[in-house]
């Protein structure tokens, strides 16, 4: 019998990856993704395609309204997107997401008895994000080990970032590798009405440079500018 595994699944590249990459060990998946009011709501729907073409036992999308506190680009309207290059953490960051959403595949995993969790987070080509960092990942593994009833029972929930080391590049050849769908995932945080990613913002950029270092066509559909 398969071991249960929580992939959380945003819709983007690197999750899709991810979730690809617990598939190849055998895992049994079972997908979170998150509507938190997120300009970028389309991600949702690109969640839910994945999800679907890779079987996974159950996809779950829960609701939170990060807007009401705001303090990014992503969940207040009134801050924009940038298209170009910033110094230090850029506005898109949303105050704690990874600790949010890790915080809920806990809760998850727990009432699946799953002892896995994977996460796409990557330090090498990405935006800066503190949260995204190897030394958060082992600060909250450690929390994990103290805040769950399985850690008490001997049972230790495992947070895994296969990708946190990898290029873009990399993430993108390992996906094609293991058959992911890359043309069904979306990495922009502006894409227009028809879903067209921006081609500007920071997310776009670095999928676009990791598709061009990884000497691959990039299928996305970017809006022309």
């Amino acid at each position: 019998m398969k071991n249960k595994a929580v992939i959380l699944l945003s819709g983007g590249l690197d999750s899709a990856t991810t979730l690809a990459i617990a598939q190849a060990q055998n895992f049994q998946c079972y997908a979170l993704s998150f509507n938190y009011s997120q300009r970028h709501k389309i991600e949702i729907m690109a969640a839910k395609k994945i999800a679907a073409d890779n079987h996974v036992s159950e996809h779950k999308i829960l609701d939170i309204d990060l807007t009401q506190i705001g303090g990014s680009a992503l969940t207040d309207s009134s801050i924009d997107v940038p298209d170009y290059p910033t110094q230090g953490i850029p506005t898109t960051y949303v105050p704690a997401r990874n600790t949010i959403f890790l915080s809920f595949a806990l809760a998850y995993a727990e009432t699946l008895s799953a002892s896995d969790i994977f996460i796409g987070v990557n330090a090498v080509d990405y935006s800066g994000y503190p949260d995204c960092r190897p030394e958060y990942i082992k600060a909250f593994q450690n929390l994990a080990k103290l805040a769950t009833r399985a850690s008490v029972e001997e049972e230790n929930i495992v947070i895994h970032t296969p990708l946190i080391n990898m290029s873009k590049a990399e993430i993108i050849k390992k996906a094609l590798e293991l058959d992911a769908k890359l043309e069904s995932t979306i990495s922009c945080y502006q894409p227009d009405d028809s879903g067209r990613a921006c081609g500007v913002c920071d997310s776009c950029q670095l999928r676009r440079n990791g598709f061009k270092n990884a000497g691959i066509e990039d299928p996305t559909q970017y809006v022309s500018r």
